[in-house]
């Protein structure tokens, strides 16, 4: 597939189109669900597919591809357009492709990896996540029952990083803005300690991984229950 447009949302959020005949049979039919973008390496314009090894995949010469996971929107089988949403930030290998990317350029995707089965009958939804989250928890909102109770917090990294959300008749959403220092996930978990969780409602949460290991953490030792809960890891920080 190759980049069809690229455009920035906000100052920390670009959405990247790709079209081409090889999207064709990508169906994705339940929310939050992720595909996996492949683009050429740092320095390079030319996509080279890797190889399986038994444990990971690597390009010829052993070096690792550059591989990151994404929500997709759902789409059905004969779509030959797909966005992707890309959190910019210093360092990040998608960050500044995304950032450089011209119509044509390179890169494939794989998938669908699972989603979330929204329970209709459950009597509140509690969905937590940074930036990246951001687009599981609209295409959620989107599935979410409208008569049902929806308690929506999103940490973001710049004033500006809020995104519009699907309109969704009983949600409450709040911001929290992670203050320069604090490590990723940080304002999310202190958001989910102290919010009045519903013993009977749904959590989804996803997000930095140190961050969803506290959010874990805190519903293990509330003893909410496992089948209500979802926690994901999204991504891990570095260094």
């Amino acid at each position: 597939m190759t980049v069809r447009r690229a455009a920035q949302i906000t100052p920390r959020m670009m959405r990247v189109t790709f079209a081409g005949p090889d999207l064709t049979g990508l169906a994705v039919d339940q929310p939050a669900a992720s595909v996996r973008l492949l683009i050429p390496s740092p320095g390079s314009d030319e996509l080279v597919v890797p190889t399986w090894n038994g444990n990971e995949f690597l390009l010829p010469g052993d070096d690792r591809p550059v591989i990151r996971t994404f929500t997709p929107p759902l789409r059905d089988g004969g779509a030959t357009e797909l966005d992707l949403w890309v959190v910019l930030h210093e360092g990040g290998l998608v960050s500044t492709w995304a950032e450089g990317v011209v119509p044509g350029d390179q890169a494939a995707a794989s998938g669908p990896g699972r989603g979330y089965q929204v329970d209709s009958d459950a009597p509140a939804f509690f969905l937590a996540g940074d930036e990246t989250a951001t687009p599981a928890i609209g295409q959620l909102l989107e599935a979410i029952p409208v008569d049902t109770s929806v308690d929506v917090h999103i940490e973001i990294a710049h004033p500006d990083g809020e995104l519009p959300l699907p309109h969704h008749p009983g949600a409450t959403v709040s911001w929290h803005l992670l203050p320069a220092g604090e490590p990723p996930g940080a304002t999310l978990a202190d958001a989910v300690e102290a919010a009045h969780l519903d013993p009977s409602s749904q959590v989804w949460a996803a997000g930095e991984a140190a961050g969803m290991h506290r959010i874990r953490k805190f519903l293990a030792a509330r003893e909410f229950p496992r089948s209500q809960s979802t926690v994901r890891g999204y991504w891990k920080q570095r260094g």
